[in-house]
């Protein structure tokens, strides 16, 4: 069994940083790809970033490629989201995911 638990979340205003992070516990997941989706009012989930969890090479949605990094800390069992240049479009609860286990989501608000 594996748990997720995001945090840093927040608001933030346009042009901001956040970094969320996503705290893995349990076995077996380093053959797993981590991934981070978001969803915002009205619209469906979609996929923001992944990593492989082992190797390390990344993918990226176009609309947050240049401004987000994603990535993972073995040593802590964290993955983490950098999300900088931020727009209020990026306005949305974010979910961190491995294989098929979900977090529980953080708000993050670009607001002024």
């Amino acid at each position: 069994q594996v748990q997720l638990v995001e945090s840093g979340g927040g608001l933030v205003q346009p042009g901001g940083s956040l970094r969320l992070s996503c705290a893995v516990s349990g076995s077996n997941f380093e053959n797993y790809v981590m991934s981070w989706f978001r969803q915002a009012p009205g619209k469906e989930r979609e996929f923001v970033a992944a990593i492989a969890w082992s190797a390390g090479s990344t993918n990226y949605a176009d609309s947050v490629k240049g401004r987000f990094t994603i990535s993972r800390d073995n040593a802590k069992n964290t993955g983490y989201l950098q999300m900088n240049s931020l727009k209020p479009e990026d306005t949305a609860i974010y979910y961190c995911t491995l294989s098929q286990y979900w977090g529980q989501g953080t708000q993050v608000t670009v607001s002024s």
